[in-house]
């Protein structure tokens, strides 16, 4: 449900050119808790044991060779971290396949968006094998003008670099663009593009968002969401979420 926000949203927008930038995992589809528990199984086989939210905090938006080499070691090549990355990927799709679905409310909501004119991409750090798994096995890839992943980019968030390409991609300016995000990470990364951003409680509480300046509201779903009143909504003050 909605955390409480300004009865501003109910205004009308203005007719420039405007975008919703989603984040894939953890936004999209809820599931970042097969992601954890793939890594978790991916390093525990190699000796490491992790605590799970411990993980999720300093992990979640970065790019998978970002995130081995930060365990295993920052000598290994880029071949072996493509390969391990694979390896681990293989398991989450695996563990994630039998519960493949979107958020609650995500196929009415950007429905609504194309409707209102509101240019669509998707922001993810997952990479290729990863993004065709879940855009193309939900149908989903045709409602997005941008697709940008781990693949298109030299940094992982918080770094702004996935949502800044999604924006050039769709000739969207980034002040106009507004990003669904499930990870402090990720909306740190909106906050340095310039962007402001709406927070999915699909992993964490709205306690872990209360240092950013750039939310807009902090909601369970889809559901109560109403497009065009996101834009003239204010950001909420930080620690105030």
């Amino acid at each position: 449900m909605f955390q409480p926000m300004s009865n501003t949203l109910d205004n009308a927008t203005s007719s420039l050119a405007r975008a919703f930038i989603f984040d894939m995992d953890g936004t999209i589809v809820d599931n970042m808790a097969f992601h954890t528990r793939s890594w978790l199984t991916f390093f525990q086989q190699r000796g490491h044991e992790l605590d799970a939210d411990a993980f999720f905090l300093s992990t979640a938006g970065r790019q998978g060779h970002e995130i081995i080499r930060s365990y295993l070691g920052s000598h290994l090549s880029d071949a072996q971290t493509r390969e391990l990355s694979l390896e681990k990927d293989a398991l989450y799709r695996e563990l994630y396949a039998p519960h493949l679905a979107t958020v609650d409310g995500f196929d009415a909501f950007i429905k609504a968006a194309k409707e209102d004119g509101i240019a669509l991409a998707v922001g993810t750090a997952a990479p290729t094998p990863n993004v065709v798994f879940t855009l193309d096995g939900l149908d989903l890839r045709r409602h997005f003008s941008a697709v940008v992943g781990a693949a298109d980019v030299q940094h992982g968030k918080p770094h702004p670099d996935v949502f800044l390409e999604a924006a050039r991609r769709i000739d969207v300016a980034p002040e106009h663009c507004i990003v669904f995000e499930d990870a402090p990470l990720g909306v740190e990364a909106a906050r340095r593009a310039g962007m402001r951003a709406v927070v999915l409680t699909t992993t964490l509480p709205a306690s872990a968002f209360a240092e950013f300046d750039n939310v807009i509201c902090i909601v369970d779903n889809f559901n109560d969401l109403r497009c065009a009143a996101l834009f003239s909504a204010p950001t909420r003050p930080a620690n105030n979420l």
